[in-house]
């Protein structure tokens, strides 16, 4: 029943920005932490960031710390992540998920980010 459904990606050249949506249903929303997680061809899955339950804590991954931004937005039970400054190895699908991601029994379709001159 649990739902994750992730919008945003596109084609985007080096330096620029996207912003993804991952609209949550079926579960407390505010009770769970999240996270963002990629995967990139031929490469393991990997977390981004995450997101304490009340949005106060905020955990980046080296590679895109100062770059990412994850937020929350309880009422819209939707977690967003601002991608700035990309670069060509950022290119991967992005999924959001609970952390520890075993939290759900599942995972969305993901959506496709690609950086590219």
């Amino acid at each position: 029943q649990v739902q994750l459904v992730e919008s945003g990606g596109g084609l985007v050249q080096p330096g620029g920005s996207l912003r993804l949506s991952c609209a949550a249903s079926g579960f407390t929303f505010s009770s769970y932490r999240m996270a963002w997680y990629r995967q990139a061809p031929g490469k393991e899955r990997e977390l981004v960031a995450r997101i304490s339950s009340s949005g106060a804590l905020k955990i980046y991954s080296d590679s895109v710390k100062g770059r990412f931004t994850i937020s929350r937005d309880s009422g819209k039970n939707t977690v967003y992540l601002q991608m700035n400054s990309l670069k060509p190895e950022d290119t991967a699908v992005y999924y959001c998920n609970g952390w520890p991601p075993e939290t759900f029994g599942s995972w969305g379709q993901g959506t496709q980010v690609t950086v590219s001159s």
